[in-house]
């Protein structure tokens, strides 16, 4: 998980080339694998799964449901329909799923009320800190036994939940420790929602260190991102529910969809989609290369979509919405970080106008299977430079949790993790 850190340019600018130049100070490595073998399809091709494994159903729960529906769900319980909103109160307000503490609901028939409509989702099997205690990583697990991870982080003036959508993620990116794991299944749309239940339940109890606010009733997470595992895109119905839950005021959490943001690796049919869903979140595209060549090789889904059209996809959003493109873009050491890509990286965004789009590169997290490390420091500021320089809006993000491999690509159920799980019981 990232925060910015501003780079200033120092040198002059050079002249950009529009390909790779025939010979480069810098060599090119090749994306490969080791330690771990990448599923490939019958003809060779990394594969991809966009549709979920067939799995157990999770409970529906309360946020999976219109509010409509909730009420139809209590009359079918048995109660009045004015309890939905006590339960939603109970829920999305009080971040409480226990019947003993909703006194405002008639003891008899109080227990089979919540059971039918606030089933437990998510265990706790285990979760780790910083040394400062502003940021934590969970492990949950689902009813099924299936594994996610959450990271909650502090920074001045909010506080950030990186939620997971998937169980695992079938996007099959190399450097991404998720995506070596494949896909398990989608998660719900209460399974996404509960990851915010529970941190806000965390931060409210004093969960989340911090010596001058400790315990705050009134705080709650201020953002969300998309980019714990999973594609979010990939699992659209159950992300815009959980999202229409995230922010609506009269029945759910009541956020802001300006800080909520959807990360995607391309999936630009999707991304059309979302355009249209008129809630203005934030949208992130996570490119990591600028051509073709590379990124076929760094990110699989750009075989099916390439470059051009997912950054033209990205520019419909904009315009769509007016709200500004964020472009992800992690730093690998001589594999895309050269600055003839920053170069036509630029390029390729200001052919598209400007003022629309704002860069985020970001050191590479290694992980466990990975040859890559992230750029040196001198290489990345170079290549911040140039993109400023180009006048695209552009900063170099530090990563949050790499101690406690709860950085960016970093999410990933491990050996250890699955042990622990097997001792806890399902929700």
């Amino acid at each position: 998980m990232t925060e910015s850190t501003p780079v200033r340019a120092t040198k002059p600018r050079q002249a950009r080339p529009a390909t790779a130049p025939a010979a480069s100070s810098a060599p090119q490595v090749r994306p490969r694998t080791e330690g771990w073998t990448q599923a490939k399809d019958a003809e060779g091709r990394p594969l991809l799964q966009f549709a979920s494994p067939k799995r157990g159903k999770p409970p529906v729960h309360l946020a999976d449901l219109t509010s409509e529906q909730r009420v139809e769900k209590v009359k079918e319980l048995g109660m009045p329909g004015f309890r939905a909103k006590q339960l939603e109160k109970h829920w999305f307000t009080h971040y409480t799923d226990d019947p003993a503490t909703m006194t405002d609901l008639p003891a008899a028939g109080r227990e089979e009320l919540v059971a039918g409509l606030l089933p437990p989702l998510l265990t706790e099997v285990r979760r780790l800190e910083t040394d400062r205690g502003d940021t934590i990583k969970f492990l949950w697990k689902l009813h099924d036994g299936a594994l996610v991870e959450s990271v909650l982080m502090r920074y001045t003036g909010r506080i950030t939940l990186c939620v997971s959508s998937q169980a695992g993620c079938g996007m099959n990116c190399p450097f991404c420790a998720t995506g070596q794991a494949g896909l398990t299944r989608n998660m719900s749309a209460a399974e996404i929602v509960a990851q915010v239940i529970a941190a806000n339940r965390l931060i409210r109890d004093g969960g989340l260190k911090d010596p001058r606010k400790v315990g705050h009733a009134d705080e709650r997470v201020t953002n969300i991102v998309f980019m714990g595992m999973g594609e979010p895109l990939a699992n659209y119905a159950r992300l815009m529910q959980a999202v229409r839950v995230m922010v609506d005021k009269d029945h759910g959490i009541g956020m802001s969809a300006r800080g909520i943001t959807v990360s995607t690796v391309g999936l630009v049919p999707a991304i059309r989609k979302l355009a249209d869903e008129e809630i203005p979140v934030t949208f992130a595209l996570s490119l990591h290369a600028p051509d073709d060549t590379l990124r076929d090789e760094l990110i699989p889904v750009n075989s099916r979509w390439k470059v051009d059209e997912a950054l033209d996809a990205a520019r419909a959003y904009f315009d769509k919405t007016g709200r500004r493109v964020s472009i992800e873009y992690a730093l690998i050491k001589d594999m895309n970080d050269h600055a003839w890509r920053a170069d036509l990286l630029a390029d390729k965004l200001n052919a598209r106008g400007r003022g629309w789009v704002h860069v985020n590169p970001i050191p590479l997290n290694p992980t466990p299977g990975s040859i890559w490390t992230a750029s040196e420091v001198d290489v990345q500021n170079e290549f911040v430079r140039r993109l400023n320089d180009a006048g695209i809006p552009t900063t170099l993000r530090d990563t949050r949790g790499k101690e406690i491999d709860g950085a960016c690509g970093q999410l990933v159920a491990t050996e250890e993790d699955a042990a622990a799980a097997t001792a806890m019981p399902l929700p």
